[in-house]
């Protein structure tokens, strides 16, 4: 890890402030709260982490140090709550503070570290280690790892190289576990070496209806497009009935809700220009999902049955 100079007092010991100013985290725990709707008691873990390891930094500038802070995480909840997006900020925030050398995130699955037979997982597994070292490594499904009902699952040579490493090299990078809770958790109970290895457990909840609501007016507008009243109420009651329905990723479901009524308002405008009497679109125009736009999806009429809802 980076050794950043630790601004001190006429008593030597480290002005907090001073730091908490000179590193720029408060822009990066900004950034997050921009960037992410809801979600309090991640944010509010993710502030406690980060006074951690600025306090760390004072108690050793003031020669108090009971050993370099352990910086594995393990962040569990449902799909499309904002695990990446906030590890990727995790990742500026421990860089920010010297705990980095690189402000970099390596996100990784199961198939970019287990091979496929005898001698394949190793390279694979080190190859992608050593892309992360420095940074941070991210694994999305890491219990995917761990297939016990295949006496031939090389998952478990990985998960042991990973271990060696975030033992012997955990001043050097910072591994981050993602997916779902139930799942984490028989993971950690079938790996208790993995497990006392986790220092941090952060739990994302799924968003409300308002929430992702909200949610989607952000995403819109990020895009330049609007709705108006009525599509606004189309979008609530699309999300009301959406999160009852299978496969439901919260924020990710509303991002491809919101991509299948742009082809749809592009379908309509199209066919308006292109048709007598010939309409030339308005800005306006261009920008509005209306409300048929929404109301046209399959979530409304039950057609999803069979399929995810999100699909054409």
């Amino acid at each position: 890890m980076t050794n950043n100079p630790v601004p001190t007092s006429d008593s030597g010991a480290s002005d907090l402030a001073q730091l908490y100013r000179d590193s720029g985290i408060a822009e990066v725990l900004d950034q997050l709260d921009r960037e992410l709707v809801g979600l309090k008691p991640v944010k509010s873990r993710i502030r406690e982490i980060a006074a951690l390891l600025l306090v760390d930094k004072a108690r050793s500038a003031a020669g108090l140090s009971a050993g370099a802070p352990s910086l594995h995480m393990c962040f569990t909840g449902n799909p499309g709550t904002g695990k990446t997006t906030v590890a990727l900020r995790m990742a500026n925030i421990l860089h920010r503070l010297g705990y980095t050398r690189s402000n970099h995130l390596v996100a990784v699955t199961r198939d970019d570290l287990v091979g496929q037979y005898i001698g394949h997982t190793a390279p694979k597994t080190k190859e992608a280690l050593k892309k992360a070292m420095g940074g941070v490594l991210f694994i999305d499904e890491a219990y995917y790892l761990h297939r016990p009902e295949n006496e031939r699952d090389y998952g478990q040579e990985a998960i042991e190289i990973l271990l060696q490493v975030m033992e012997n090299q955990r001043e050097d990078l910072v591994v981050i576990l993602a997916g779902y809770k139930d799942r984490m958790d028989t993971f950690f109970r079938s790996n208790p070496g993995m497990a006392s290895r986790i220092a941090h457990h952060v739990e994302f909840p799924d968003y409300t209806p308002e929430e992702l609501l909200h949610i989607a007016e952000l995403m819109a507008r990020q895009m330049d497009y609007r709705f108006d009243q009525a599509s606004l109420q189309a979008m609530r009651e699309y999300v009301a009935l959406r999160i009852t329905q299978p496969h439901f990723a919260n924020a990710r479901s509303i991002r491809n809700a919101l991509d299948r009524a742009r082809l749809r308002q592009a379908a309509r405008i199209f066919a308006a220009a292109t048709h007598e009497p010939f309409a030339v679109p308005t800005k306006e125009q261009l920008t509005l999902l209306d409300a048929q736009d929404i109301r046209a999806s399959r979530v409304f009429s039950g057609g999803y049955i069979g399929r995810t809802p999100d699909q054409p």
